[in-house]
């Protein structure tokens, strides 16, 4: 078969990817530097394969005197036993080369070569009302369920550069440099450090599921989309004013959504609290005396898991809160309401003494014209990340993604993303 299409029309991919779609079918390639004899040494195929002659697709690639001698080779192939099962592919995309192979091919072996068919098989890959989707699905499948948004492109710029292109190959090109343009651009903003947004979640109510629903892979990443269709806030129509700054600010940021249960953060306070902090919950009729599994637990958490740069897996669901915990959590979350530096501070101090960072502030600037600070600011590998913590007594889904996306919203303001 003669595959005639434009450069960039997805042949190869095509021709690599039948096994998707026809059961036991085989694809080998034969690099442009492989001898076709040698490369034609195979055992008969049991089930249908297809052979693609790679790097062979316009003149100059291929001298005439190679052809010829390639076309002989094919010729005896596909006449022998052992080719009897197989389909040998040669992708063009100019017409001398093609009209050539078309000429070469009949005088050789006419339809015993090609068939009684047109030897030329015309290719022009997907429609342009596809490419969107494509390119949707590409960039999800290799970016644990990302959207384009994730790389700074609107559903509108996508659609307009689909309508600019002419193959799908030129635009999956063209989407990747819009990429790189709105990464460049927010990485110039990032002069002085490079930002981590981490949203830990922790609430009186069981909200592992919710956190799971606005996130996105291993590494709990903030999906931009599920946030903003999972909340009807005030903020959301002022961020879909910047869709394409928010989804790549989402990116940049390293933006998490991560919950921390109740049992762990009590065991936190109670072993790492301050002085001030134990007084706070010593006057509520708290208990105040250490829990020997606060480092195990913070270890063992979602956030201890990322910190130590492992993925989150399948967790195993432990035994539900006691009403003594849920009573006790409610307290502290009444302490958070006018003191939770207290808090936060017990949380930098356990993530130091488990081994999880090296050094923390609470309460730190992100060193950017607008005023704002970050709650807990975490010193890791020598690179800084920066903690915002959710103490809520419950919460649901809408809660959380309106108050990650107020955060976003802050950080893009600060660092002068956002207007």
């Amino acid at each position: 078969m003669i595959l005639r299409g434009r450069s960039g029309a997805g042949k190869s991919t095509f021709l690599g990817t039948l096994g998707f779609f026809r059961d036991g079918v085989e694809t080998i390639r034969i690099a442009p530097n492989e001898d076709m004899t040698e490369a034609l040494r195979l055992e008969a195929a049991a089930h249908p394969r297809v052979l693609v002659l790679e790097g062979r697709e316009a003149l100059g690639q291929v001298s005439r005197q190679e052809i010829e001698a390639t076309m002989h080779a094919v010729n005896q192939f596909v006449r022998s036993d052992v080719g009897c099962k197989t389909l040998v592919v040669w992708p063009t995309n100019t017409d001398d080369l093609t009209e050539l192979l078309a000429a070469l091919g009949t005088s050789l072996g006419s339809e015993a070569l090609f068939g009684p068919s047109d030897p030329v098989t015309r290719f022009e890959g997907p429609v342009k009302n596809d490419y969107v989707r494509i390119a949707q699905q590409t960039v999800s499948s290799l970016n644990e369920g990302a959207s384009l948004d994730a790389l700074g492109i609107s559903v509108d710029k996508a659609q307009k550069l689909a309508v600019e292109s002419e193959t799908i190959g030129g635009y999956l090109a063209k989407i990747r440099q819009a990429s790189v343009r709105a990464s460049n651009r927010v990485e110039k903003l990032l002069t002085k450090e490079r930002y981590r947004l981490w949203t830990v979640v922790i609430a009186g109510n069981d909200v592992e599921g919710d956190v799971a629903a606005l996130t996105r892979g291993g590494e709990s990443y903030a999906d931009i989309d599920r946030l903003v269709n999972s909340t009807g806030a005030n903020v959301v129509n002022e961020l879909k004013q910047h869709p394409e700054q928010v989804g790549i600010l989402g990116t940049v940021l390293d933006a998490r959504v991560i919950h921390l249960d109740m049992v762990c953060i009590l065991a936190v306070a109670r072993t790492y609290g301050n002085p001030a902090l134990r007084s706070a919950m010593q006057a509520k009729g708290m208990q105040v005396s250490s829990d020997v599994s606060a480092s195990r637990r913070i270890r063992e958490s979602d956030l201890g898991i990322l910190l130590e740069g492992k993925p989150l897996g399948t967790r195993k669901r432990g035994p539900k809160p006691g009403q003594n915990t849920k009573d006790a959590f409610a307290k502290l979350v009444e302490i958070s309401r006018t003191s939770d530096g207290l808090l936060n501070d017990a949380l930098g101090r356990a993530l130091v003494a488990s081994g999880l960072i090296e050094s923390y502030e609470t309460e730190r600037n992100l060193g950017s014209d607008l005023t704002y600070y970050s709650d807990v600011y975490c010193m890791k590998a020598g690179s800084p990340i920066r903690l915002e913590m959710m103490w809520r007594a419950r919460t649901g889904r809408a809660t959380i993604a309106n108050y990650v996306l107020g955060k976003l919203s802050n950080y893009g303001k600060a660092i002068g993303l956002l207007a």
